[in-house]
């Protein structure tokens, strides 16, 4: 059974909390397993599964409108992947309940205080509060690609694999019309990485290369690899140390041939001070802004601001969303993101994603109106 309404076990919240009439928004959550097609090789292990949380807000003076919106941290890599996330889910849509929160305005006042400690549970609550308060349509901005009008380019991301492997994608991506192709950098051996280039370069020399090292390189070694990828002329390379060496990148910033973008040093940043702190110190090239790590829009519009004022530039990444997840950064990217190339799922990547108007088209994608939204039964 398909449903787009709250069940009526959880319509009625006045009677769960008797003697608190003022209660009007609530939320709900609902875990949610996603199954990869085929294994996903990453710099963090190889993923077959994915458990995220289908989060719900509606008002009880209209329980059929509902915002909905999705959590989940990414193992070994989101400030939140903790042992009792789930529970915190559970204990802060209690906490909301009860709160008696009247407006979507205080109530997204209400979850900023989550974004230092769970920034991907923030994301869903922020989403599925930002669905519910423009209609529960899941079209959360007004732009010619919500409407339809117009594709949101992406670049084209290549998995870790053999040499022969990455090749062969490249020229799939390449062949569908991609334009910016992202690889993964450090899993083998640098000369062949490099030998993977030339070879690139010499068969595609027209298109846009970024490079992930995912904190790779060492310190010594970092500048003459970044010095070594100059020749094949490539638009950036993200994180090429761990993250926490702030002094090692910012020498990088400064003298690397090729622009440095920050990914992973991002993550631990908790406040206001401490990310104009690191933006100030360090002076990377460019960020690479993923809401679900971030804390959401809010959040993510305020690093894109303070990088603005540094003349710091940046790209939008998804992180293994579905597509409830997806369509919301996809319509924020086509809000603030302009023409420009970012780094956004396809929503592909999933065996039992939830159908939606998302379509990818060459190397972009769309929002189709004619293919409607399909929800699980959540609640079986």
């Amino acid at each position: 059974m398909l449903i787009r309404s709250v069940p009526p076990h959880l319509r009625h919240p006045r009677s769960i909390f008797p003697g608190m009439p003022n209660i009007m928004l609530q939320l709900a959550a609902t875990p949610y397993t996603l199954h990869f097609r085929r294994p996903a090789p990453t710099s963090r292990g190889v993923l077959t599964t994915r458990t995220i949380w289908f989060m719900r807000a509606w008002d009880c003076a209209a329980p059929d409108v509902v915002g909905w919106g999705e959590a989940g941290p990414l193992p070994g890599l989101s400030r939140d992947d903790a042992p009792d996330f789930a529970n915190t889910v559970a204990a802060v849509c209690t906490r909301f309940n009860q709160a008696g929160i009247s407006d979507v305005t205080a109530a997204q006042a209400w979850v900023e205080q989550l974004t230092a400690a769970w920034p991907s549970l923030a994301f869903g609550l922020e989403m599925a509060l930002r669905d519910l308060a423009t209609g529960g349509r899941q079209q959360l901005w007004d732009t010619p690609f919500t409407r339809g009008a117009r594709g949101q380019p992406t670049h084209g991301l290549i998995w870790m694999d053999d040499i022969d492997g990455i090749l062969r994608q490249v020229e799939a991506k390449i062949a569908a019309g991609f334009e910016v192709i992202k690889l993964k950098i450090g899993a083998l051996p640098f000369a062949e990485e490099l030998a993977l280039l030339r070879t690139l370069r010499n068969t595609w020399p027209h298109i846009e290369v970024r490079l992930d090292a995912n904190g790779a390189f060492s310190p010594v070694e970092a500048l003459d690899r970044l010095d070594s990828l100059a020749e094949f002329d490539i638009a950036l390379v993200e994180q090429p140390v761990r993250p926490g060496q702030w002094g090692v990148l910012a020498d990088l910033c400064r003298h690397s041939p090729v622009p440095v973008a920050l990914d992973e040093e991002l993550i631990p940043i908790r406040t206001p001070a401490d990310r104009v702190r690191l933006l100030h110190e360090v002076r990377p090239q460019f960020l690479i802004i993923k809401p679900t790590l971030l804390g959401g829009f809010a959040v993510s519009e305020a690093w894109i601001a303070d990088a603005e004022r540094r003349a710091i530039g940046w790209i939008i990444n998804s992180l293994l969303e579905s597509n409830i997840g997806l369509n919301a950064i996809c319509q924020w990217t086509s809000a603030i993101g302009g023409a420009q190339v970012h780094g956004l799922g396809t929503g592909g990547l999933f065996a039992n994603n939830v159908p939606s108007p998302l379509q990818l088209q060459g190397n972009q994608l769309y929002r189709l109106s004619s293919q409607p939204w399909q929800w699980p039964d959540i609640t079986a």
